[in-house]
């Protein structure tokens, strides 16, 4: 993939896991070309269209479709993916991409048993550790899950993603503590369940550049 560092500009594709709103905010997507291609679950395609996206490809889990020369699969997520609160249902994915190189994001799931069917040759592993604010709801995995997931796909490098960044309004007094918490919580568990694993935290944003030596 692409990226530049001018948002809306050199994307190849916009990978969308399901519709709630801090996975899913219209505005933003706004900011990209009308041309990029946007990868969403099965029947969430209109919703994309009727904001004047012309490239938009619906994914049932087990299904896959092409950027270039990636492959991008949806794969299974345990989450409730609709639209709250009286919005669209659809599912939840996650996605493995494909090419020289496999990278699996994925989105926002709990721990279920088929992650193991991933474990083959990853090199990133894009893994929730958290939700958003101070309680975790359903359908997340939390920092002792996401390293158990983590030891099941054995990928050569685990990311830490969905942590640190949203959080209730009304309370900025502890926000600071609370947002660095399931990252630290993370850090111990990848020490006591995958100690051989290699993981890197990345802070909004930062890049990660896997050269060909990394692999």
């Amino acid at each position: 993939m692409d990226f530049s560092n001018e948002p809306g500009h050199g994307i190849d594709a916009v990978l969308i896991s399901h519709l709630h709103f801090d996975h899913l905010d219209i505005p933003t997507l706004k900011r990209f070309d009308r041309d990029v291609k946007v990868i969403v679950p099965d029947g969430a395609g209109p919703m994309i269209r009727k904001h004047g996206f012309r490239d938009v490809v619906e994914l049932p889990e087990g299904e896959a479709t092409e950027v270039g020369a990636v492959t991008v699969l949806a794969v299974p997520a345990e989450h409730d993916g609709r639209r709250h609160p009286f919005g669209l249902e659809v599912e939840a994915l996650g996605f493995v991409v494909e090419g020289s190189r496999r990278l699996f994001f994925a989105g926002d799931t709990d721990l279920h048993p088929r992650l193991s069917e991933l474990a083959d040759s990853l090199e990133v592993a894009m893994l929730p550790i958290w939700g958003w604010g101070h309680k975790l709801g359903p359908g997340h995995m939390d920092p002792r899950g996401a390293a158990r997931a983590a030891a099941t796909l054995r990928p050569k490098l685990t990311v830490p993603i969905h942590w640190g960044t949203y959080f209730p309004i009304g309370m900025k007094g502890v926000r600071g503590a609370l947002l660095e918490k399931p990252l630290k919580a993370f850090e111990q568990q990848m020490e006591e369940l995958a100690p051989d694993l290699e993981f890197r935290v990345l802070r909004p944003g930062e890049t990660l550049i896997r050269s060909a030596a990394s692999s």
